[in-house]
């Protein structure tokens, strides 16, 4: 399925240039309070409801919804959402709040926080280490813990899903206010 793409540069000049701009962020609560494009609004892509957000927008049907994330990888998913939900309209910002931060644009700064990237990395390096002390220490069974996280990531970059990041998007500490930068 093909994707429209934007250039934060060129969002922003369209923003600029007078034009209604519907800015979409898919990012958990708690990465949208950290830093976010000025005029984005938040529905983590867990909890986005394609059909939901269409009728919620005070717009036109031909004005598209734009659609960002931290690099490009979930607003990608999202678009793919309300594309297969009915809604071709939808355009992904490339490269994500990362390149709108890169470029200079008008940015939202809260507090820093624990990218969701950063918290999956964390969880399986200690799952991982976690499995070879118990596997050493304990029983030899236990370095199944180290095998199933290893195939977990290998599943990961594979279908670009990944499991344990949706878990831990769902975590009380990644939720944050719901009504945060709601759209």
């Amino acid at each position: 399925m093909s994707v429209k793409m934007i250039s934060p540069r060129e969002l922003h000049a369209l923003k600029l240039g007078g034009h209604a701009v519907d800015l979409l962020d898919v990012r958990t609560s708690l990465e949208f309070r950290e830093v976010h494009a000025e005029y984005a609004c938040n529905v983590p892509l867990d909890a986005l409801d394609p059909a939901k957000v269409m009728m919620s927008r005070n717009a036109p049907d031909d004005r598209p919804l734009y659609l960002i994330c931290r690099s490009g990888g979930r607003s990608r998913k999202a678009c793919e959402k309300f594309v297969t939900a009915g809604f071709p309209n939808v355009v992904n910002v490339e490269g994500g709040t990362l390149a709108w931060v890169e470029a200079g644009l008008p940015a939202v700064r809260g507090a820093r926080v624990i990218s969701l990237e950063r918290q999956v990395r964390i969880a399986a390096g200690l799952l991982v280490l976690l499995g070879v002390a118990l596997g050493w220490l304990v029983h030899p069974g236990f370095l199944g813990l180290s095998a199933f996280v290893g195939a977990g990531l290998i599943y990961a970059g594979a279908t670009d899903r990944c499991p344990m990041g949706l878990l831990l998007a769902g975590m009380p500490w990644n939720r944050g206010d719901a009504t945060a930068g709601a759209c």
